[in-house]
């Protein structure tokens, strides 16, 4: 005998399963995640972070270039202005406002990180392209070049790359970083792309004599690149840590006054022991970001993919 909660439930299970009914996958995942408390805070994480990044300019109380604190560092024993009216985390070890530098960073690195990941998403469609749209040898090339690639750790190759340039400066970074993201875009868009080769549209679009490059950009292309763009959130958190520890170990804009979350990390080395809260803040900025891009990224692709959504 069916009890009223059990058959409750069992309608409210039908309501919501026919409720998806007639729905695009866009539409069906933006009513998924809007619920998702995971998606939720990433989101929230990543616009407060792009907020405080845009508005940094007028955030941020002080010159974070201006050393008006310097009269308060003695680095014959290593002490650095301490909080004060004005200066609510104190200065760094040139008496520049440490509060005004974390801000200014926060622009610098999501210019990195948003720069790099373009610059390695269309670079990544680029090849994937050829070698999904292409097939044969041209697939071969393309994909033992990938493999290659992939086969270094992501930051010894960006590491790598930072080094052949004479003068590493933000902008060699940020091809170092990029270089490192195209293998990724590349392999999972020529998956798409193999995946839609066979698919019903591309079938019979080849039958109906439809061109070879309208098939690929008109059918074959924007079918795939759902994944690509799920996959790109993902890689800006780690374009973001690659980029700081570029910036870490002196591959970045040699250039302090410009302030950069992973060159913060490196200047205050020498001090940590006694003042680590120069390494607390970026360092944890650098987490909290990587961890919103990390959060979005990955309750997108479980919404946008069907095998995966519940």
């Amino acid at each position: 005998m069916v009890t009223p909660t059990r058959k409750k439930d069992r309608i409210d299970k039908l309501a919501e399963a026919g409720s998806d009914a007639g729905v695009s996958l866009a539409a069906s995942a933006w009513r998924t995640l809007r619920r998702s408390p995971v998606f939720l805070t990433g989101a929230t994480i990543i616009g407060l972070f792009v907020l405080v990044s845009l508005l940094s300019p007028w955030l941020a109380p002080h010159d974070p270039s201006d050393p008006m604190l310097i009269d308060q560092v003695i680095k014959a024993r290593n002490e650095i202005p301490p909080p004060q009216d004005g200066h609510p985390l104190g200065g760094d070890l040139q008496g520049r406002d440490f509060l005004s530098r974390l801000l200014i960073g926060s622009q610098q690195t999501l210019i990195v990180g948003v720069l790099a990941t373009l610059i390695g998403l269309v670079g990544g469609l680029t090849l994937g392209t050829l070698a999904g749209a292409f097939g044969g040898w041209v697939d071969s090339v393309v994909m033992r070049v990938v493999d290659v690639m992939l086969s270094l750790p992501s930051l010894l190759l960006a590491f790598s790359i930072s080094a052949m340039f004479a003068k590493p400066n933000q902008y060699t970074v940020i091809i170092a970083v990029a270089v490192v993201q195209i293998p990724v875009f590349a392999r999972l868009l020529r998956g798409s792309m193999l995946a839609q080769r066979s698919s019903d549209h591309v079938l019979a679009a080849t039958a109906l004599g439809v061109k070879p490059g309208a098939i690929v950009f008109r059918h074959m292309l924007p079918n795939s690149l759902g994944p690509v763009i799920v996959q790109s959130t993902l890689v800006l958190a780690t374009a973001i840590i690659d980029a700081a520890a570029l910036s870490f170990l002196g591959l970045g804009n040699p250039d302090d006054r410009i302030p950069e979350w992973g060159q913060m990390l490196g200047d205050v080395q020498t001090v940590f022991d006694t003042h680590p809260q120069l390494a607390f803040w970026p360092a944890g900025c650098i987490i909290v970001v990587a961890l919103g891009f990390t959060l979005m990224g990955e309750t997108l692709r479980e919404a946008l993919d069907p095998k995966s959504r519940r």
